[in-house]
């Protein structure tokens, strides 16, 4: 145990914070109440310093202020828009929103580990971020473009993600790629629309959307994951004309998202796909626009902060290993790398806890324990290194 361990009473004040945030979830770039709420728990912790509106709704919570090593911890702020079915007493108030990823269960994490760290400082310092907009791949980057961040000085960046079908508790963790670099590829397809009856009129985007039904998927790469050379193209959505029997469409849209483990595999992956659309529009002819959203760089764990983090679980006698690691979903927290040596681990939910984003999601109270005594032992432990 850490001298930065959360008490029993600390666990108890963040499962109720907890469930108070689940029943009120907020979606990525709209947290302001999320916010208002976090901030004042740092400050009624006691940091010595409180940063606020970062990157738009996220929050910073420095505890220490003398030399030493700086270690920043991140949590995310934001829910999703998905409709929530767990039938819990502290089921989400918001229709068609719900904390189904379990940012609520990492902010209390953060909580009780704040409210140690405010009766006991470390010799350097404790960051505590919340980040914004984690779950639309806008956050980190935010955060970094906000000119405050630079002032926070890390030595090691670190975060945890709950992962359901690991057992509570256990941890995965590897160095090297830990997330997909992805983005959503929207392409727009402009013919003309004609009378149904008389369709030759008109140029209709169909034999288009056709072409791209087949051949963005095809782009995906033969390498098993997690192969360097992985790369996979999901098609998401296809819409295309009017809702009229009378009509023979002009426009289209087909919507489809690109993953791949590296971001430099991601820009010929782009290229690729980009040659495709301008090619099957062409020969419809049709005109083409691409535009892009939901960007993900590519996550990488460093060694070093590997190491670090390897450190406090055997310390702890946690169990870890590299199971789980990478994973096929992208994760923001990449970007926080620009920060200093990054890592992030994988904390079990459990084996039985449906999946990430299921409407029947509901983080385990009980990790949170867990997540705390694994973020002081770090803190203590890198006092001395």
């Amino acid at each position: 145990m850490s001298r930065f361990t959360p008490d029993s009473d600390d666990l108890a004040h963040a499962t109720r914070l907890r469930r108070r945030l689940h029943r009120n979830p907020e979606l990525s770039g709209r947290e302001a109440g999320t916010a208002r709420l976090i901030a004042a728990e740092m400050r009624a912790s006691g940091a010595d310093e409180v940063l606020t509106g970062l990157g738009g709704h996220g929050v910073a919570a420095v505890f220490g202020t003398g030399p030493g090593r700086r270690v920043l911890i991140r949590a995310e702020l934001d829910a999703l828009p998905i409709p929530e079915e767990t039938g819990a007493a502290h089921a989400s108030e918001v229709p068609g929103v719900a904390h189904l990823c379990g940012h609520d269960g990492h902010m209390a994490i953060l909580v009780a580990l704040a409210r140690a760290l405010g009766r006991d400082r470390p010799d350097g310092a404790a960051i505590l971020l919340f980040q914004p907009a984690e779950e639309d791949g806008a956050g980190a980057r935010a955060v970094l473009a906000d000119p405050r961040t630079a002032g926070l000085r890390p030595d090691l960046v670190v975060s945890l993600h709950n992962l359901p079908g690991l057992p509570l508790g256990h941890v995965s963790l590897a160095a090297g790629p830990m997330a997909c670099a992805s983005r959503g590829m929207r392409v727009r397809l402009k013919g003309r629309a004609a009378h149904a009856s008389q369709p030759e009129t008109g140029v209709s985007p169909r034999m288009a959307v056709v072409d791209l039904l087949q051949s963005l998927p095809a782009l995906g790469s033969e390498a098993p994951f997690p192969d360097d050379d992985f790369a996979l193209v999901t098609v998401a959505r296809v819409a295309m004309g009017q809702k009229a029997f009378g009509v023979s469409p002009g426009e289209a849209e087909v919507w489809a998202t690109l993953r791949c483990l590296h971001d430099d595999r991601m820009a010929a992956l782009v290229r690729r796909a980009e040659t495709l659309v301008r090619k099957a529009a062409a020969a419809a002819g049709v005109t083409p626009a691409i535009d892009y959203q939901e960007v993900f760089s590519a996550a990488t764990n460093h060694p070093a902060a590997v190491a670090a983090l390897r450190g406090a679980l055997d310390d702890l006698g946690v169990a870890h290993g590299p199971t789980g690691q990478p994973w096929r979903p992208s994760e923001d927290f990449g970007l926080l790398s620009r920060l200093g040596p990054a890592a992030m681990l994988f904390l079990g939910s459990g084996q039985l806890q449906p999946p990430l984003h299921d409407p029947q999601f509901d983080f385990p109270d009980a990790l949170i324990a867990h997540g705390a005594a694994i973020w002081a032992r770090l803190i203590e432990r890198d006092q001395s290194t």
